[in-house]
């Protein structure tokens, strides 16, 4: 009994700290939510995001959404283009809307291919370990971070009126978005990358652009693979918006429904967007994931 009274105040004390330290922890928690509502409370203030408008709106969204679906009939669900109320008849422009997705899913993927082989160079002198120079570091940092902090909405106003109402102006606007982004990407995972090859190729006498080849690339090759992939799935979306301001593709047909208020046409259009999208999502989702796979089996 004596022994446990005399460590009875060390556990007290223990006790009394670990209380101290919780009621801290509490008061910093409390402290930070209420930082955050404020915050959260400010950003809506002052970007009009206020409830009453929402809730006036909402339900302008649901007409518009009544107004664009198709008026398709059972009887008639399958019946020719000149009969209204069938499948046909609402997709009854899908040979020119299928050019057009095509063209789409072309421009998405001349600019992923030129922007990843943009960012694959930029982001060896990029990469904190393998950059040559701390300045020229900070340099390409930064270029990548102005690349891709512009929308490439901007880019294709830009472009479109350079060089006029077409693809060309997307495919430019998508790739310097895309250069930006996968840049940072291939970057962030060359500096993951084990040193240990780039050491001996040094050592070895090998320069600075043979290192990067031989001891870094073949490291980091199916993560730079995946990741253009998976911006390949971004820059479809991205090329069906861009084609608002004239840039080329799907989007410029559906901006057109849009402003002559062609409901159906509006809302067959979008269906092929969104059925393009997802066959695209699914296939390169299989080849990512045959990337990743063969590379842990490694």
């Amino acid at each position: 009994m004596d022994a446990i009274a005399a460590h009875l105040p060390v556990v007290q004390r223990g006790e009394a700290a670990y209380q101290a330290l919780r009621r801290q922890r509490r008061r910093v928690t409390l402290g930070s939510l209420a930082l955050l509502a404020a915050a959260l409370f400010l950003a809506g203030w002052v970007s009009e995001f206020y409830p009453a408008t929402l809730a006036a709106g909402l339900p302008r969204i649901g007409e518009y959404f009544a107004k664009i679906l198709p008026s398709l009939e059972a009887r008639h669900l399958l019946a020719d283009w000149e009969t209204e109320g069938s499948l046909a008849f609402w997709f009854y422009r899908l040979d020119k809307w299928a050019l057009l997705l095509l063209q789409t899913a072309q421009m998405a993927a001349l600019a992923t291919l030129a922007g990843a082989a943009v960012a694959l160079l930029l982001a060896f002198p990029a990469a904190r370990n393998l950059a040559p120079t701390r300045f020229l570091h900070h340099l390409t940092r930064r270029g990548l971070e102005a690349t891709r902090t512009v929308p490439e909405i901007v880019y294709a106003l830009i472009f479109v009126w350079a060089f006029g109402v077409g693809p060309l102006a997307g495919i430019l606007a998508i790739a310097i978005h895309t250069a930006g982004a996968l840049g940072k990407l291939f970057a962030e995972v060359m500096e993951n990358a084990e040193m240990q090859p780039w050491d001996g190729v040094r050592a070895s006498g090998g320069n600075w652009a043979q290192a990067c080849r031989y001891a870094i690339l073949p490291q980091v090759a199916p993560n730079l693979l995946s990741y253009a992939l998976l911006r390949f799935e971004i820059n479809v979306r991205g090329a069906s918006v861009i084609g608002f301001v004239g840039a080329g593709g799907i989007g410029q047909e559906l901006y057109q429904v849009i402003a002559f208020n062609y409901y159906e046409e509006i809302s067959a259009i979008v269906v092929l967007i969104i059925a393009a999208v997802m066959l695209i999502d699914l296939v390169s989702e299989k080849l990512r994931h045959r990337l990743i796979h063969a590379e842990g089996a490694r």
